[in-house]
């Protein structure tokens, strides 16, 4: 990693700036609230507070006290509750995050390609999609936007933000202890203690340990199939707040996942050893077992917030984050070293932000800047040890960043019902990439412990950068005949940066010039991606009735989305010393167009209350997505039927799919709270729906998932003054089987019935499964 020695000045320079602003003034304003106030839930969907009413963008809000009550694990559980939205592990870890919304997304980890659905932990941007599956602990709220951010949140939330905010430390001494014991031995122990040192200062942290044993096992290796084994902590320090001036918030945080590797289950016989397909999809026989699976992740961050004013505030948001990962990734699931990829990651950012913020008369708003400065340093070997001498392909692929924005967004109240917002984000990103790409015999390469001898030139060995300029507006309007019902139309768009395939072969490009030497402009070409932008149309109602009892919130929406980034990875030929041979090759492409259109429903009714005894309630929580996703241009390289030596450009659009976006999502919540004595009892049943879901573009009959529904279910009982808690918790009660992703290297059918391996000689085609049915107990204690 270089030496970030301009950022660290800036961010250096905020924090001697932003203590020198806390001290004398000693404190902060008042925190967010997150729970219900009079029937108003506030959220900071655009940055600052408002009711979950008035925000004219389709959030969903979920309280940490709600969360806890139902269950919920990590933030992968808030999709089965969130319309149009998906959040899954990606393929191999717990901790690598898939996430799409409204169609828009991204599922693949390596550098060079970043994430559509941007993740926030106390507003520091997580740039990278490994760590990124939050264990929802000492929370106190999440936030789920829906559609394009890009002007207060930036260029890479084209389809959506996730919000992850955690808990301010209470003005009196606090400690609360956690456990859960259920199936597959799991094991977890959250302990959260916060003391004030001073009148001004507090200080205080949350520290879990979160363990669960296999479900299935590796029949190979001995080792536990999608266990889970994390250690976290996060500590804070804070310097004001509860109606001060001045808040200082420093946070530091830390994750190490020493889960096992999961390992996929294969969906057809081995193609060479004839390995049957296992009778368990959580058990796996994939034989890579080096460099040994580990993720850490950790980061520090300080929130500075100063009222100057009783109309301007000024925020600081300083930030450095941290990951490293090793993953041995068997995609071909068995012991022959096939398709076998292990694999480094390692991330480091860091970041800076600027807000002010002014809200006095008609005019509510706020400017700001913002800068990252990421770097992402990939390295991996693919073996294919069944072919051609055991030959590896190495790739190094090192990807940095460096983004620059201002940004604005105001709402002008017209009149008491009438307002009209606007905003726009000006965006200057730069990527710089080096890729290397050298071919191994005899074994792996140095970097993993082979003892494979480099053969030939490497096939990419490559330096270049791209810079990219986008400015991204919003603008809506929202009609209040009341405050409690809103009726709104925005228009947004959002953007992501390009970049370059780490995976690409430089000696694949074209010769543009036909001067017979493959410069570096045109490997450039060859290997980089253009930015993907989506334009954005919605209206949309939110209102409460009945003094609170009912809100309603819909939706319609329209989206064109250009130049959509598709990664992918393929078999291909390379020449290795003159010879062509089977290898595995980065193949990415601006797809072209795609256009999404949808609705979204959800609601919270108070059915009743005083039903059965004095101070009961009965409620239903449902969501309801649909969309309409279709791709209006992919264009792709087909073989000329008249001649099948070239490849002629096409328009395959009516053969693809978009991937991880279903087109019907659902889910409904029936709850009933009722006083015991003079504590309280809490029952829930919980189901949600997805209709079929695509894993990549390509439609696939193997790992494409038919629709299926999850059915959960929670008994709290709360003591008086919520001394302590005893919740039963049901995940998945029926205990469906159904996929999540997969990896294919396969094609058409052979004579035995069975797709041809296109990689390996084995055959790839693996699938990976959601969690199967769990139930566990858990239990809280505050003092």
């Amino acid at each position: 990693m270089k030496a970030h020695f301009s950022i660290r000045a800036i961010a250096l320079a905020s924090a001697a700036w932003s203590g020198a602003l806390a001290l004398p003034a000693l404190a902060q304003d008042a925190a967010v609230p997150s729970v219900e106030e009079e029937g108003a839930i506030v959220v900071t969907a655009r940055r600052r507070e408002e009711t979950l009413v008035s925000v004219p963008i389709a959030v969903s809000a979920f309280s940490g006290e709600a969360l806890e009550r139902g269950g919920a694990i990590d933030i992968t559980d808030l999709a089965n509750m969130t319309p149009n939205t998906t959040l899954e592990a990606s393929r191999g870890t717990n901790s690598t995050l898939t996430a799409f919304i409204r169609g828009v997304g991204q599922q693949d980890p390596v550098s060079g390609f970043e994430q559509g659905v941007g993740i926030y932990l106390d507003d520091v941007y997580l740039n990278r999609p490994q760590g990124a599956i939050l264990d929802i602990y000492d929370v106190e709220r999440i936030e789920v936007l829906r559609g394009p951010q890009g002007t207060l949140y930036g260029r890479n939330t084209i389809g959506g933000a996730v919000k992850y905010v955690t808990k301010m430390l209470p003005q009196e001494f606090s400690l609360k202890l956690k456990g859960t014991y259920g199936s597959y031995d799991q094991a977890d122990g959250i302990i959260s203690v916060s003391a004030p040192l001073s009148d001004m200062i507090r200080v205080g942290g949350a520290f879990a340990r979160l363990s669960r044993g296999g479900f299935g096992d590796n029949l190979t290796t001995g080792d536990e199939n999608y266990n889970k084994d994390i250690w976290a902590g996060r500590a804070t320090f804070e310097m004001g707040g509860y109606g001060q001036p001045v808040l200082m918030r420093i946070t530091g945080d830390y994750t190490k996942d020493n889960s096992s590797a999961r390992g996929g289950h294969r969906l057809i016989p081995g193609q060479l050893s004839g390995a049957p397909v296992l009778g368990d999809v959580f058990d796996t026989r994939g034989g890579l077992t080096d460099p040994k699976q580990y993720v850490k992740s950790y980061g520090l961050s300080m929130n500075i917030t100063a009222e100057l004013s009783e109309a301007v505030t000024l925020r600081s948001i300083s930030a450095w984050r941290k990951d490293d990962s090793a993953s041995p990734i068997d995609f071909d699931a068995l012991p022959a070293v096939d398709v076998d990829v292990p694999a480094f990651y390692f991330n480091e950012q860091l970041s800076q932000e600027f807000q002010l913020l002014y809200d006095q008369g008609p005019l509510h708003g706020m400017v700001g800047f913002y800068y990252l400065d990421a770097k992402a340093d990939t390295a991996f070997d693919v073996r294919l040890f069944t072919t051609v001498a055991g030959l590896t392909a190495y790739t190094q692929a090192d990807v940095d960043t460096e983004t620059y924005a201002v940004f604005g967004d105001f709402t002008f109240d017209i009149t008491e019902q009438l307002s009209l917002s606007a905003g726009g984000r000006y965006t200057w990103d730069k990527r710089r990439a080096d890729v290397l790409r050298q071919n191994y015999l005899g074994g792996g390469s140095p970097l993993f412990g082979g003892a494979g001898v480099a053969f030939g030139a490497p096939s990419t060995n490559f330096n270049g950068e791209r810079e990219y300029k986008k400015f991204t507006p919003r603008v809506s309007i929202s009609y209040k005949p009341t405050p409690d019902h809103n009726i709104y139309a925005s228009f947004s768009q959002g953007f992501k940066g390009g970049g370059f395939d780490p995976r690409g072969v430089g000696t694949n490009a074209p010769d543009l010039n036909g001067d017979g030497i493959r410069q570096d402009d045109e490997i450039a070409s060859f290997l980089s991606f253009a930015p993907e932008q989506v334009d954005s149309y919605e209206v949309g109602y939110k209102g409460n009735f009945l003094d609170g009892a009912l809100y309603v919130a819909v939706a319609g929406f329209y989206a064109d989305y250009k130049d959509v980034q598709i990664p992918g990875s393929v078999a291909c030929t390379v020449s290795v010393g003159g010879v062509a041979t089977p290898s595995f090759c980065g193949v990415v492409s601006n797809a072209g167009k795609a256009r999404f259109k949808g609705l979204e429903f959800e609601s919270t009714a108070r059915l009743g209350r005083d039903l059965m005894t004095p101070g009961d309630r009965l409620n239903l929580s449902t969501a309801v997505g649909y969309i309409d996703a279709e791709y209006r241009e992919y264009i792709a390289n087909v073989p000329n039927p008249l001649n099948p030596t070239q490849n002629v450009p096409t328009n395959v659009a009516a053969l693809r799919e978009v991937q991880n976006t279903p087109k019907w999502t659902a889910s409904g919540t029936m709850s009933y709270t009722t006083p015991i004595g003079a504590g309280s009892l809490y029952l829930a049943s919980s189901v949600s729906w997805r209709s079929k879901t695509y894993q990549f573009e390509i439609p696939n009959p193997y790992i494409d998932q038919k629709g299926y529904a999850l059915w959960d279910a929670s008994i709290v009982y709360t003591a008086p003054d919520d001394r302590w808690t005893l919740g039963l918790h049901g995940k998945n009660l029926m205990d469906k089987e159904y996929k999540t992703s997969g990896y294919t290297f396969v094609g058409a059918n052979n004579a035995a019935g069975f797709p041809t391996p296109t990689l390996g000689r084995e055959g790839t085609l693996t699938a990976f499964y959601g969690n199967p049915r769990q139930v566990f107990l858990t239990g809280t204690v505050k003092f």
